[in-house]
This record gives C-alpha cells, sequence and structure tokens, in this order.
C-alpha cells in the first residue's frame, strides 16, 4: 500500500512539474508586493510569507519546489514577506468572492459534474445581478477564474475598493446574501379605503403593496420570484406535495394550499400580497433563499469578502486534488464555459490506475463508466482520480 501511494504521489509530481515547466504562468499586478504561499505534495501546512521581485525567480520556485497549491494575497504590502501579518504594513487588497458548491445547500447529493454546473449559475447571478447590475461595477475591473475545484472565483478590482475595511466589505457581503433583509423595506401597506364615523374619515382595510417586477435592487429581484414561485406551485399537480418540496412542513403545506385560492394568486400579480402570516412569510422567505447568493458555508462561516488579508489561487496554477487549472473565464462566456474540459491541461496518453470504487463522469467530450479495480485511462483523468483519492497507481 505504501508503494501504491508513493508511486501515486510521484506520478502527480512529474505531472505538475512537466506542466510548469512549460507552462506561461500569469502574475497579478504589483506581484512583489503580494506575499506568496503554497502546500507541496506530502507536506504538513502552508509555507507562507514568500514574496519575489522577479517573475523568474517565481517560475524558478514552480519548477524546482512543484507545490501542490500555488496562493497569492488579494493585499497589496510593503513588506509582504514579514513574518508577522502586523509588519507587513497593508496596503490595499483587492475585492475577492468566492463561491463553492459546497455553500449552496444539499448539492453533497449531487455529482462533482452538476455541482460545478450549479455553482456556474450561481457565480453568474453574482457577478451580472449584483457585482455589475446593482453595484455598477464596471466589467473591466472584475476577473473572473475558475477554482480548479469546485467553483469560481471574482476578482474586484476597482481602485474605489482597495481601501475598503474588514467591516465595509462586510457590509457588500450582507446586500448580496440578503442579510437581515426586512420584509418592511420590501413591502409596504396599502390602505384600500376610507370608512367615515360621523364627519371623519378613516383609514378602511389595508392589503400588503409589492413592488412592481421592473424595480431595480431588491425589491424587483424580490416580486419577481415571487410571481414565478406561484406560477410554478399553482401549475403543479398536487400544490400541497409542491410546497412540500420547497421545505414547507406538513400542516403549513395544506394551510397554504389552500389558502393560495385562484382569487389570492390574481392579487398577488396585481402586487399584493395578502395579508395572511403564512403566505407573507412564505414566499418571502422562500423569494430570499432562491435569490440571494450563498457566499459561505454557513451562519459561522466567514467569507473570503470580508478578509482584508486573504489568500487567492495563482491564476494558471493547478489545483492539487483536481489537476485543473486555475482558468480565465470570459463573462460574457461563462455559461458556455465547462471546466471538464476547457480547463483541462494533461494529455491523454494512458495509464493504469486501481479504482477504489465504481465512477463516472464525462470529461473531454468523453463519457468514462469506470468499475472497481484496475483500469487504464487517459492521464488527465488518472491525475483527477489519483488527486481526489479515488484511485492510485497499482
Amino acid at each position: 500500500m505504501v508503494d501504491s501511494v508513493q508511486k501515486s504521489l510521484e506520478f502527480i509530481k512529474n505531472m505538475f512539474q512537466n506542466y510548469y515547466k512549460t507552462s506561461n504562468i500569469e502574475l497579478p499586478d504589483r506581484f512583489a508586493r503580494r506575499e506568496f504561499a503554497f502546500t507541496f505534495f506530502g507536506g504538513k501546512g502552508m509555507v507562507r510569507h514568500i514574496s519575489f521581485d522577479k517573475r523568474t525567480e517565481v517560475l524558478k520556485f514552480l519548477n524546482e519546489r512543484i507545490p501542490q497549491h500555488v496562493y497569492y494575497s488579494s493585499a497589496y504590502y510593503q513588506i509582504p514577506d514579514a513574518q508577522r501579518m502586523q509588519d507587513k504594513e497593508w496596503m490595499g487588497a483587492e475585492l475577492i468572492f468566492d463561491l463553492d458548491s459546497d455553500h449552496i445547500p444539499n448539492t453533497e447529493k449531487l455529482s462533482y459534474s452538476e455541482q460545478l454546473e450549479i455553482v456556474k449559475i450561481e457565480f453568474e447571478k453574482l457577478v451580472k445581478e449584483f457585482l455589475m447590475g446593482d453595484f455598477g461595477f464596471n466589467d473591466k475591473y472584475l476577473e473572473l477564474y475558475f477554482s480548479g475545484g469546485r467553483g469560481y472565483h471574482c476578482h474586484v478590482k476597482d481602485p474605489a475598493i482597495f481601501d475598503l475595511d474588514s467591516n465595509e466589505r462586510r457590509e457588500i457581503v450582507d446586500y448580496i446574501t440578503g442579510r437581515n433583509l426586512q420584509d418592511s423595506y420590501i413591502f409596504r401597506e396599502h390602505v384600500t379605503g376610507k370608512k367615515q364615523y360621523g364627519r371623519r374619515n378613516y383609514p378602511g382595510g389595508k392589503r400588503l403593496q409589492m413592488p412592481t417586477p421592473n424595480q431595480k435592487g431588491w425589491k424587483g429581484r424580490i416580486s419577481r420570484e415571487i410571481i414565478e414561485i406561484v406560477d410554478e406551485i399553482k401549475k403543479s399537480e398536487n400544490p400541497k406535495e409542491s410546497l412540500k418540496e420547497y421545505g414547507v412542513k406538513e400542516k403549513d403545506a395544506e394551510n397554504l394550499a389552500r389558502e393560495l385560492s385562484e382569487e389570492r394568486v390574481r392579487r398577488i400579480k396585481d402586487g399584493f400580497l395578502d395579508q395572511s402570516k403564512t403566505i407573507r412569510k412564505f414566499f418571502l422567505n422562500r423569494a430570499l433563499r432562491k435569490t440571494a447568493v450563498a457566499l459561505s458555508a454557513g451562519e459561522t462561516d466567514e467569507p473570503v469578502t470580508c478578509d482584508i488579508k486573504r489568500l487567492i489561487r495563482l491564476p494558471l496554477s493547478l489545483h492539487g486534488k483536481t489537476g485543473f487549472m486555475v482558468k480565465k473565464v470570459d463573462i460574457d462566456n461563462l455559461l458556455e464555459f465547462n471546466p471538464l474540459n476547457d480547463a483541462v491541461v494533461f494529455d491523454d496518453e494512458p495509464i493504469d490506475i486501481n479504482l477504489n470504487t465504481s465512477f463516472k463522469i464525462r470529461m473531454k467530450e468523453e463519457d468514462f463508466h469506470l468499475e472497481k479495480g484496475v483500469q487504464k485511462v487517459p492521464s488527465y483523468l488518472g491525475v483527477f482520480l489519483i488527486g481526489r483519492n479515488i484511485a492510485q497507481i497499482p
């Protein structure tokens, strides 16, 4: 077993070394002001607080040390190789968004390919609806990358954000994730008529009025989603079961399905969200969950964006658990981008691997249905399977 592990390690290292010898690695702007960090095959922990003055020094390091993962700081420092963070003298930082499939609920039940597809759609929403839409960032300041693993990175390089501190960056995150979004901000009470008592007029009934779907920001976003959810539920053969699929409890689903009459649906589409607490709470919460972007894996997980000293993967470097390239993606071609084709860098020379379990995947336009045991596969797939500990060199 030890021999197999060692042979697998050597195989991966050789493949990575050949890549770094011939690749034209891009370095970030002002790279001499950045901290670099690395992890190594068979090593423990991260080696960091490293800086380079020349591009040739970086290339030599990659060729000779053959790192498993390569990172650099989103921040610029006066002394990037200082061993203590407080001694580096922070000068500013890019705004980094790191969206990973494990941030999205229930993706652990999906295949790797399915996870990549869902996170890409979520990432496009982040970039186009929020960063370019609500915040108005010019696309010339946005750089998009496939992470090489299970997600995507967006680097915002607008000079206006370089000096933002952690709290200011957290406000951006809170907006995108819809944190603490109150229904009083989205909906407003609308008086439906007046009642007269003696000589005085008093407000009559009240309705909760929705924003129009074409409004900008969260108001229009929530309104459009509520209408879409209503249509989806009403078109289903069993509205109660559809609601349960949304996560609504049995009794609440029963009440909600009963209350969602044709007349009530018409009023919602006319812009009036009925005063029923069950309906109001369900639609707001569901619309928020569907339209917000999950930038972390849970409430206690601090998003990358808030960190003004974050390390992020170096563009064009290799991801040590897949062998895929950290690939730059054009904004206009994001949905067409396929990591299982476009981020694969190794050739198709056949190698023997020993699979721990059966496995299937589509890569480089070819479908693979592999059984447990020794199999012959292209090198690019062998690197992927070994990197993910699904196989070893026999």
